[in-house]
């Protein structure tokens, strides 16, 4: 298994290479040169794994026993999953009319981004431990990645975590789970900004193969193949828990199953992209609130950032800046890289790009929009309490609208991904006239002291931001550089 830039530039990288780089050296995403393709026999011998083994078996087709021995690998995926609040560790509830969530939010920071970021702060780990080096994460986060990279990592020797998150743009509980972590390798800024303000400065660090080189820089977002590789699982679980794999002989007549996204970055957007590509029979629908630059490019060719970020009830999408389409395009656009490098740099340079027509409808095949404005989001929350007795947060309500707004074909599957607690929401709870008990844990997070450095917003603010951060990268590797041997 070999990995290529989906710019074009850069090929035949190893899972380990690829793990500790984040953005490739030519700007591009990494990606699998080639898919492994499923089966009915391969779905069927999965049907009844647990989900920890189901990563195992799904990992394994991307991670090369040379690299990680398979024993190791499924000591690291079940120590990653082991702390989750349901034994399970994600859960398939159905409610009324058919209407089936796959709960993604038992992990530390109650949110999807756990399932992928403990394991990926494994494997992380395991080459550290096994090289004897150290790593620095740079991580932007728009809520939930954040959170869920400091808790995955806080306390490890060998690995030191940045994230900055938008002052203002998030919830308590998502902030909270950031600034309440004291431990020495954990570092976290406030800025006055938005989530595609923060990425702008981000990518200039990543851009700079000297610092990346010189001070083990690596990213913990779904820039890194990990997450996404991880989030195949989602799918693929959906499916045999949905599906009657009995009757399958062969995928490509096999039932269609729809899964229905909230959609910030896209990232399970483009998990759910390769899952089809590796033979699932998927139906994708990425639901986005008013920040809606994945639906305006699907319905219009319009891949153009809006002025400004608009601050909705579901924060966490809350993302002009899509990053994981360029995933989808190079997929779209049968991995040709320069055309993805044309098209990307064009966006990244005027924030717009105008998709052709026969491209526009090659995405429109593959992917169904929506768009939800936040009364949407509430009332959605109320009709599915009403109906099922069942609190959704403002993310999956995003999702779950699609249900009460678009008509259920007779004998079609649908699954919605519920992407994080209502516990992490609880002002929009309130707000949609419901009530929600909040868990000991999260309760147990405004007792806590805090710690962060501020990031002022300045007339020259990119670049502030991003010496501020270089100059905290090369302080915290002195440091370490200081300090005694990482292994003993």
């Amino acid at each position: 298994m070999r990995y290529c830039s989906t710019r074009g530039e850069v090929c035949g990288w190893d899972f380990r290479d690829v793990l500790f780089s984040g953005f490739a050296p030519d700007g591009g995403m990494f990606m699998p040169e080639n898919f492994p393709l499923l089966s009915p026999d391969i779905l069927k011998s999965w049907r009844n794994l647990s989900y920890p083994k189901l990563v195992v078996e799904v990992a394994s087709l991307f991670i090369p026993s040379e690299l990680i021995p398979r024993d190791d690998l499924a000591a690291l995926v079940h120590d990653a999953l082991s702390g989750f609040s349901v034994p399970e560790v994600v859960k398939m509830v159905r409610l009324k009319d058919g209407l089936s969530l796959l709960e993604l939010f038992h992990g530390d920071t109650l949110a999807f981004k756990d399932l992928a970021m403990t394991c990926t702060v494994r494997f992380i780990d395991y080459f550290l431990h096994k090289e004897n080096r150290r790593a620095t994460v740079l991580v932007g986060t728009s809520g939930d990645t954040g959170g869920s990279a400091v808790q995955s990592a806080k306390g490890l020797s060998g690995l030191d975590v940045m994230v900055i998150y938008p002052r203002g743009r998030i919830t308590p509980v998502q902030e909270k789970h950031m600034i309440t972590a004291l431990e020495d390798n954990i570092h976290v800024f406030a800025a006055d900004g938005c989530s595609d303000d923060i990425d702008q400065p981000v990518r200039r660090l990543f851009a700079d193969q000297d610092l990346v080189k010189s001070y083990g820089l690596m990213s913990l977002n779904s820039v890194n193949w990990s997450r996404i590789m991880v989030q195949l699982v989602h799918y693929i679980y959906a499916y045999v828990q949905l599906t009657d794999l009995d009757q399958v002989t062969d995928l490509q007549t096999s039932p269609e199953l729809e899964v229905v996204v909230p959609t910030g970055g896209a990232g399970n957007i483009a998990a759910g992209y390769i899952v089809k590509q590796m033979g699932l029979h998927l139906r994708l629908v990425a639901m986005v609130n008013s920040n809606d630059i994945v639906h305006r490019t699907v319905t219009k060719g319009d891949f153009s950032m809006a002025s400004e970020v608009f601050q909705t009830l579901a924060p966490a999408i809350d993302i002009q800046d899509p990053y994981n389409m360029e995933r989808v395009f190079w997929l779209l656009l049968d991995k040709d890289g320069a055309s993805v490098k044309r098209l990307m740099e064009e966006f990244q340079n005027s924030h717009r790009h105008t998709l052709p027509e026969n491209h526009r409808k090659l995405l429109s095949q593959l992917l169904s929009t929506g768009t939800v404005n936040d009364d949407g989001i509430l009332e959605t929350m109320r009709r599915c309490w009403e109906e099922n007795q069942y609190i959704l947060c403002p993310h999956t309500a995003v999702a779950v609208w699609h249900h009460y707004n678009c008509p259920h074909k007779h004998g079609l599957l649908r699954c919605y991904i519920a992407t994080a607690s209502p516990a992490k929401f609880q002002s929009v709870i309130q707000k949609a006239g419901l009530t929600f008990d909040l868990p000991e844990k999260v309760q147990e997070l405004d007792k806590l002291p805090t710690r962060y450095e501020n990031l002022e917003r300045g007339p020259n603010w990119c670049n502030d931001w991003e010496d501020r951060l270089r100059e905290k990268i090369k302080v915290v590797s002195s440091a370490r550089s200081r300090s005694v041997s990482y292994y003993r």
